[in-house]
């Protein structure tokens, strides 16, 4: 069995309601859960929650719902892997084995089902030990990054690098925040996402954006719009 996992509690603090506030006219989840669907990879699409209303907007979406989220994974401090563990561990025991798990987050509404099916490829012919995930470059090396301390002056992170040409410098990543392929004992082990068991897929750095703050949700909206008018996202 392969399924997909879009974790979404309800209790988003920074955008209230985040996860099913509505985005470019659809709630933000049913942008991750439609490119699960389209991208026909996936026994089943689930969705974790604690909350009614995320649990049947996902469920008029196309997703399934089979569990309430336990309390103590729906709080501010609960991690990624730990709740997928969790969905896996219910889903062995009431649904069947599981062979491969996608965590989708549900914040990713440019995420593609073409993505999800190009990273499942990589998946299965590097047999990685971890996982495959989204992610993308940073657009200014990071060695140039700097600081401001208690004072507010400026300090560098690399001083070192003050003079060192831009291309010069090693490139960096970070994570895309979209999704993140991997087998079902890689959760259940409690694997880390970040480590070289595990590899990246590249997407472009105008397909990436993350949704944490009021602002991130303007430039995001604006940066959808863009994208679908140019024919980049369905």
């Amino acid at each position: 069995m392969r399924i997909a996992i879009i974790p979404a509690r309800g209790g988003s603090k920074r955008i209230p309601r985040k996860n099913i506030r509505a985005f470019a006219g659809q709630p933000l989840i049913a942008y991750s859960i439609k490119a699960a669907r389209e991208s026909g990879l996936f026994d089943h699409v689930i969705v974790s929650t604690d909350d009614d209303e995320i649990a049947a907007i996902a469920r008029a979406h196309g997703a399934e719902t089979p569990f309430v989220r336990p309390a103590e994974l729906a709080n501010d401090h609960a991690t990624t892997v730990p709740v997928i563990r969790q969905a896996v561990q219910w889903v062995q025991q009431h649904m069947g084995p599981v062979e491969q798990v996608c965590c989708i987050y549900a914040t990713a509404p440019f995420l593609q089902a073409s993505a999800l099916r190009e990273a499942h490829d990589l998946f299965e012919q590097r047999q990685v030990g971890g996982y495959v995930f989204s992610a993308t470059s940073f657009p200014f090396p990071i060695q140039r990054s700097f600081k401001l301390n208690a004072e507010g002056l400026v300090e560098m992170f690399w001083p070192e690098h003050y003079n060192t040409r831009s291309q010069d410098l090693e490139h960096a990543y970070q994570d895309a925040g979209q999704f993140y392929w991997g087998s079902a004992q890689s959760y259940l082990d409690n694997k880390i996402f970040f480590s070289t068991d595990s590899m990246a897929y590249l997407l472009p750095r105008h397909m990436v954006q993350d949704i944490d703050t009021p602002e991130d949700w303007t430039r995001a909206e604006l940066m959808y719009a863009a994208l679908r008018q140019n024919g980049d996202i369905a």
